[in-house]
C-alpha cells in the first residue's frame, strides 16, 4: 500500500477473504456490494512555476543571483503551483495543498551579503487547494533598493478519525529580485511586421522560424533617461540575448533582424536600461515588457528516411521516403553484402537503421550504400541535411550524406580521417579539382560506436547575393564554430545545383564511388530551407508523438550472471528469440577481490566497499549529446555507517580521458554524520586533466529509511538540448537531472555543464574517479546497470526504469 501511495507502482489489487474459504456460510455476513476503502496522504511535490511578477502583467520570472529581476513596486507578487509528488489520476482525490513562501534579504543588498528571512506567507489563506493550483500572493512593503530572494514549498494536509497532520515538500530553488523604484520602467513594443501582437480574438500566425521581423522599442512614459534595450525570445538560449543602444537618450530604437527560432506562440522580452550600475557593479535593467506573437509553422522536411521497411532478413532493398513536402525520393540499397537493416536504431525497440559495411571482411564487398534516383534537395538554394550516425571505423574518410554533380559533390557531411573531425563542406564549382570550403566540428577524435546527431546548414540569407552565403555544422544540436562565409573562403564560389541523387554512406565523383561509411545510419532528413539552431536542437531530440525517443545501448544484468563477469542482458528488445544483446559491449569484469556474484534472494554483484568493483572499456554513449544512465542498487547501511563524513560511494561512472575524474557518475555521499544523499553529476576537464566545470543534481532529501538494504533504481539524465543559466550568469549547454525511483529530484545544486565533455577509458560499477583519486568504493549490491542514448522524460523513467522496492 505504501509503494502505491509513493507512486512506485501504478496499480494495486487488494482481496477480501473469508476466515475459512472452505465454509460456504463464511461469506453470508457480507452484502454483494462490499467495499474496501483505503485513505492515504498525498506526498507533496516541489512546486512548479515559481517566480515573481515584476509589477505589471501576469508573466512570472525566476532569475539567478547573477541577474536578479528588477521590480519597480515595493509589494511584488510571487507565485507557485502546488503539486502532489505522484500526479493523481482521473477520478482520484487531488490532495489538500497549500503553498508556503519565504523571502530573505541580503544584509548588504549585494550578492556577497548574508541572508536573513524577512517575510513569509501561505496561500490559500485558509482551507486547501488541489494539485496543480497556481497560488499568488503579494509581499508586504519591502525596502527600495533591497536585494531579495524567495522560494516556495508545498504543504499537504490530512485529517482522519479526528486526527490531522501535514507533510512538506523540499523547497524550490531560490529566485532573486531587486526592488528599485528609480530603475527604468517597462518599455513599449510595437511591430513593423510581419509579426503582429496576439490578441484575445486575433492571434493569427505570421512569418516563420528564422524569418526576420521589425520591432520598435520605446521608453516608458515615466522614464527620461533610457539609453539601451536588451531583447530575446524566451524560447531561445541565453546567448541569444541582444543589446542595442539608443541613438540619443530616450530615443526609440527599431530593430529589423528579430528572428524567432521556433514556430507557435513565442514571447519577445524587452528590457530598458539607463546604463547606471547597481550595487553589485552591473548595468541595471528594468522589468521586462512582453510581446506575444504566433510564428507560422515552417515547411516540413522534403525528404526523410526512417528505414522501417528494411527489416533484417526481409530482403527489401528500397528505403521509403516518408516526408510529405514535395515529391518523394525513395532510396535504393546497393551492395547486398555490405548493406541491410539493423535492430540497433536510434528510436529504440521496434525501430530499424541502415547497416553499412562493418560486417564484411572482403574489401571488395565493402561498398554498401543507398541512393535516390534524383536530387532530394536543391543545393542552389538554402537547405539543411541531418542524420544520426553510429561510426565503427575511423581509418578513412566516412561519408554520411552527399549529393553530386557531374564531377564533384555539391556538399558532403562526413568524418575526415585527415582532420579527425566531423565536417560539413561545400565545393566552389562542379569541377574535377574543386575548392573545398569546410565547417569543422569543435572537437577532434569523435567517439566510435556511439550514436551522434549531425546536421549541416547552407544559408543563402534568402537573397541572390552569393557573398553572404554560409555553411555551418551542428553536432548533437550544438553549432560548431561560427558560420563559414563561402565567398570569403573561395573567390570562385558559386551556389551550384547538384544533379545526382542523394547518396547515403558514400561520395560520388563522376561515376566513381568512395569514402564508404562503416557502421549505422538512421533518420536522415533534408529540408529546403536553413534550419535555425533551435529547430536543429529540436530535431536532435528525435521526438515521436511529441516525446523524445531513446535507445538502450548498454545493459549489464547481475541477476543472470555468474563467474568473473557481470554479463550483458541476452535480450534484443526487438527480437525475443535473441541470445545476445545487440550492441555487444562485453561483460563487466569483477575486481580481484571484494566483488562477487552472490546473494540470498537473487544473484547480485556484492561489493565490500573497500576493494570490490566491476569494469569494462567505455564509453557507450556520445556524452556531448543527451543520455540516460541507471543502476539498480541496494545500499549496505552497516558498512556505510562506518564511513567518514564526506565519503562518496560510486554506484557507476565513466572516466575522463585525462585525470582522475568521472565524466558522469551516480553516487551516494555522506555530507554530514549519519546522513547520506543520492547524487548524479558530470565533470569537464581540460587537456591536462584539470577540472574546468561540474554539474551536480543532488537528491532533495537524505536517503530514507525505506531505501536502506532494499533495491532502489537511481537514474541520471543529461539533456544536452536544454539550456540553463547558472547563478554566476554563465550559460550551460545541457542540464543534469537525478531520479530516485520514478521521482525527479530538486535538490540544491548547479545542474548545468558549460562545456561539452566526452569520457574515455574505464566504465566502472562500484567504484570511480573523483577529486583526483580513483576509488570511492560502494558498500552494497548492484543488480543492473543500463545506459540509453537520449534524455528520458519523467514518464519514460517511470515506465522504462523504475520498479517498486522489494
Amino acid at each position: 500500500m505504501r509503494a502505491f501511495a509513493d507512486g512506485k507502482i501504478s496499480r494495486l489489487t487488494l482481496m477480501l477473504r473469508a476466515k475459512d474459504e472452505g465454509e460456504p456460510r463464511a461469506w453470508k455476513r457480507f452484502d454483494s456490494n462490499a467495499e474496501l476503502k483505503v485513505w492515504y496522504v498525498h506526498r507533496p511535490g516541489v512546486p512548479t512555476s515559481v517566480g515573481a511578477i515584476p509589477g505589471t502583467g501576469d508573466t512570472a520570472v525566476c532569475r539567478p543571483s547573477s541577474d536578479p529581476l528588477t521590480v519597480t513596486v515595493d509589494t511584488p507578487t510571487v507565485q507557485a503551483r502546488v503539486q502532489t509528488k505522484v500526479q493523481p489520476s482521473s477520478g482520484e482525490e487531488k490532495g489538500s495543498l497549500q503553498a508556503e513562501f519565504v523571502m530573505q534579504r541580503s544584509s548588504t543588498d549585494t550578492t556577497s551579503g548574508t541572508w536573513a528571512q524577512v517575510w513569509s506567507d501561505y496561500k490559500p489563506d485558509s482551507g486547501w487547494h488541489t494539485d496543480g493550483t497556481l497560488e499568488k500572493t503579494a509581499t508586504d512593503k519591502r525596502a527600495d533598493g533591497g536585494l531579495y530572494r524567495f522560494r516556495a514549498r508545498t504543504q499537504s494536509h490530512w485529517s482522519y478519525d479526528k486526527k490531522s497532520g501535514d507533510l512538506f515538500s523540499p523547497y524550490s530553488s531560490w529566485c532573486y529580485l531587486r526592488i528599485d523604484s528609480t530603475a527604468p520602467k517597462v518599455p513599449t513594443i510595437t511591430s513593423g511586421g510581419p509579426y503582429t501582437e496576439c490578441l484575445t480574438d486575433d492571434c493569427a500566425p505570421h512569418g516563420g522560424p528564422g524569418v526576420p521581423g521589425s520591432f520598435t522599442f520605446r521608453p516608458n512614459a515615466a522614464d527620461t533617461d533610457v539609453k539601451a534595450y536588451r531583447w530575446r525570445f524566451l524560447t531561445s538560449s541565453a546567448d541569444a540575448t541582444k543589446t542595442v543602444n539608443a541613438s540619443t537618450t530616450n530615443a526609440p530604437v527599431t530593430v529589423t533582424d528579430v528572428k524567432p527560432g521556433l514556430s507557435g506562440t513565442q514571447t519577445l522580452s524587452v528590457e530598458a536600461s539607463d546604463l547606471k550600475l547597481d550595487k553589485d557593479g552591473r548595468k541595471r535593467w528594468g522589468p521586462p515588457a512582453y510581446f506575444y506573437v504566433n510564428v507560422s509553422l515552417p515547411p516540413g522536411a522534403t525528404g526523410r528516411w526512417r528505414f522501417e521497411d528494411i527489416k533484417p532478413g526481409s530482403g527489401t532493398m528500397t528505403a521509403t521516403d516518408t516526408a510529405t513536402e514535395g515529391p518523394r525520393h525513395n532510396a535504393t540499397l546497393v551492395g547486398e553484402a555490405g548493406t541491410g537493416g539493423s535492430t540497433r536504431a536510434r528510436r529504440g525497440a521496434g525501430d530499424y537503421s541502415l547497416r553499412l559495411n562493418d560486417n564484411v571482411s572482403d574489401a571488395a564487398q565493402q561498398v554498401g550504400h543507398a541512393a535516390t534516383a534524383s536530387p532530394a534537395v536543391n543545393t542552389q538554394g538554402s537547405f539543411t541535411v541531418s542524420a544520426w550516425v553510429y561510426l565503427t571505423d575511423a581509418s578513412a574518410n566516412r561519408m554520411v550524406l552527399s549529393e553530386p554533380g557531374s564531377k564533384s559533390s555539391a556538399f558532403a557531411l562526413y568524418y575526415s580521417s585527415a582532420y579527425q573531425k566531423w565536417i560539413f563542406n561545400r565545393t566552389d564549382k562542379d569541377q574535377a579539382s574543386p575548392v573545398y570550403i569546410r565547417s569543422f566540428s569543435n572537437e577532434a577524435n569523435p567517439q566510435l560506436k556511439v550514436w551522434t546527431h549531425l546536421a549541416g546548414v547552407f544559408n543563402t540569407q534568402n537573397d541572390a547575393d552569393k557573398n553572404n552565403d554560409t555553411i555551418q555544422l551542428f553536432v548533437n544540436g550544438q553549432p560548431q564554430g561560427d558560420p563559414v562565409g563561402l565567398a570569403a573562403s573561395a573567390s570562385t564560389y558559386e551556389p551550384w545545383a547538384a544533379t545526382g541523387g542523394l547518396q547515403f554512406g558514400r561520395s560520388l565523383k563522376g561515376s566513381t564511388g568512395g569514402e564508404y561509411f562503416f557502421g549505422l545510419l538512421d533518420e536522415p532528413a533534408v529540408w529546403q530551407d536553413a534550419r535555425t539552431a533551435e529547430q536543429i536542437r529540436e530535431e536532435s531530440r528525435l521526438d515521436r508523438d511529441g516525446t523524445p525517443t531513446n535507445e538502450l545501448v548498454a545493459h549489464w544484468d547481475a541477476t543472470i550472471s555468474s563467474g568473473s563477469q557481470v554479463g550483458e542482458s541476452p535480450e534484443d528488445p526487438d527480437d525475443p528469440a535473441s541470445t545476445s544483446f545487440p550492441y555487444r559491449r562485453g561483460g563487466l569484469t569483477l575486481s580481484g577481490s571484494g566483488a562477487a556474484l552472490a546473494g540470498e534472494d537473487a544473484t547480485a554483484l556484492v561489493l565490500n566497499g573497500t576493494t570490490g568493483y566491476a569494469s569494462a572499456t567505455g564509453p557507450v554513449v556520445d556524452e556531448t549529446g543527451s543520455f540516460t544512465v541507471s543502476a539498480r542498487v541496494r545500499l549496505n547501511k552497516a558498512l556505510l555507517a562506518a564511513k567518514p563524513v564526506g565519503y562518496r560511494g560510486l554506484v557507476a561512472g565513466q572516466a575522463t580521458p585525462v585525470g582522475k575524474e568521472s565524466s558522469w557518475a551516480l553516487w551516494v555521499e555522506k555530507p554530514e554524520d549519519g546522513v547520506y544523499q543520492w547524487r548524479f553529476g558530470r565533470t569537464a576537464v581540460d587537456s591536462t586533466g584539470k577540472v574546468i566545470d561540474t554539474a551536480l543534481a543532488p537528491a532533495e532529501a537524505p536517503v530514507g529509511d525505506k531505501e536502506w538494504d532494499t533495491w532502489v533504481d537511481v537514474s541520471g539524465v543529461f539533456d544536452a538540448t536544454q539550456d540553463f543559466t547558472a547563478d554566476d550568469g554563465t550559460q550551460r549547454f545541457g542540464v543534469a537531472e537525478l531520479y530516485v525511483g520514478q521521482f525527479v529530484q530538486r535538490g540544491e545544486g548547479d545542474p548545468g555543464l558549460s562545456v561539452p565533455q566526452q569520457g574515455s577509458g574505464v566504465l566502472s560499477a562500484g567504484r570511480g574517479s573523483a577529486s583526483g583519486t580513483t576509488g570511492h568504493y560502494l558498500p552494497g549490491d548492484l543488480a543492473k546497470v543500463r545506459v540509453w542514448t537520449g534524455a528520458m522524460t519523467a514518464e519514460q523513467v517511470s515506465g522504462q526504469i523504475a520498479q517498486p522496492s522489494v
